[in-house]
């Protein structure tokens, strides 16, 4: 551990200070740190303090906590980050990991979700709800597929445009990640990860990603209204 002289710079913070700014508690901060997902503190007399670096990796493992991942999983994907990682290729890598959708999944019993629907079933095969255990995770698109159980549609229609929709979503992301990697992030490595750029980087990847989405529903009105228009002309 590194000890600092008595006229500690400022700018650190205590391990509850740490949690507060984080948005974790005392408790999971001190267990993250006991799996190694944070560096070990800077140590003042008897006093831990924490500074930029370790906030920006609990900022990482908070993101990955946010997309389902396990502590397993989180454990391996930190281990793949230099020890030597700045808080800007940190803060990058947070902003690669956040989610697209701005609601995280929330937790329901069947009760509860039976209260909103009748047909859990088909809930789970619009992808509108994922089986954990014995409960459900809701996903934020829930309210979609609960308006498609209102609409007058067969079953097997719902089930086909719904896998229509995964298979080719899947293939499409798939596509736009290759690009996003050889095009943007590749260059970016070459350079030396210059911590400007990825800064830089960092603040473009949340309009791109807003962007995206404008685009992919743009993509397939014009789609649809080329389809309409080939139907008219027959």
């Amino acid at each position: 551990m590194t000890a600092l002289p008595d006229d500690a710079p400022e700018g650190l913070l205590t391990i509850d200070e740490l949690s507060v700014a984080v948005g974790m508690t005392v408790r999971n901060t001190r267990y993250y740190a006991s799996l190694g997902l944070i560096p070990p503190p800077i140590r003042r007399g008897r006093v831990a303090y924490y500074d930029d670096v370790h906030r920006a990796r609990l900022e990482l493992v908070r993101a990955l906590q946010q997309h389902g991942f396990t502590l397993q999983a989180i454990e391996g994907f930190v281990r793949t980050i230099p020890e030597g990682a700045t808080v800007e290729q940190l803060a990058l890598q947070r902003a690669m990991l956040t989610s697209w959708t701005p609601q995280a999944p929330e937790e329901l019993t069947r009760r509860q979700l039976e209260e909103k629907a009748d047909d859990l079933r088909l809930l789970v095969v619009l992808g509108s709800v994922e089986r954990k255990g014995k409960s459900y995770v809701a996903l934020p698109h829930l309210d979609v597929g609960l308006g498609l159980l209102d609409l007058d549609v067969p079953e097997e229609s719902l089930d086909a445009a719904g896998e229509a929709i995964r298979r080719h979503m899947a293939a499409l992301v798939e596509e736009l990640t290759d690009i996003l990697r050889s095009s943007v992030l590749q260059p970016y490595r070459e350079h030396g990860e210059d911590p400007e750029e990825a800064e830089r980087l960092r603040q473009t990847l949340p309009q791109l990603r807003r962007l995206t989405l404008q685009a992919v529903v743009s993509g397939f009105q014009q789609a649809a209204n080329a389809v309409i228009t080939r139907s008219l002309a027959r």
